[in-house]
Order: structure tokens, then C-alpha cells, then sequence
């Protein structure tokens, strides 16, 4: 997988936890949970829809490891090696 892909994917799951968010204006680096409004529920939805796109565990000790969306997709890379 691409980090392009992953990227799109991350979006997409993002898009379907908080449909108000507009994927354009996202700040790559930046908090995603700042700038999607996310609280700890939408988080934990978000982690587990990754997780099943991609097989990836990602153990409630790496979400800080995943605050932007540049984070998310230098770690998701890395386990999909």
C-alpha cells in the first residue's frame, strides 16, 4: 500500500466517523482530534475502522503516535511493510 493510499483510507474512515469533516481543508500536520472535533469515542471508532481496513493493530498506547495525519501515515507505513 501507498502512502497515498494509506492516506486516502485514513480519510475516508476519518470522513465516515465525522461526515462534517472536509477532507481539503485538513491540515496534514496538525491534530486531526483539534481539527475534526474528535472526542475519545470517535477516536477508538476511527482506530478500529483502520484496523480492520488494514489489519494493523494499533494498541491504545500508539494513538498519541497517530495525532496528525502526517503521523498516521508514517505509522501505518511502517506496519504494513
Amino acid at each position: 500500500m501507498t502512502n497515498d493510499e494509506i492516506r486516502a483510507l485514513i480519510l475516508r474512515e476519518l470522513r465516515r466517523i465525522a461526515p462534517e469533516i472536509d477532507a481539503d481543508t485538513i491540515d496534514p500536520s496538525v491534530e486531526l482530534r483539534e481539527q475534526a472535533d474528535l472526542d475519545s469515542m470517535d477516536i477508538l471508532n476511527w482506530m478500529i475502522a483502520i484496523h480492520e481496513k488494514t489489519g494493523v493493530e494499533i494498541p491504545e498506547a500508539d494513538y498519541a503516535r497517530m495525532a496528525t495525519l502526517n503521523d498516521c501515515v508514517s505509522y501505518l507505513s511502517q506496519r504494513l511493510k
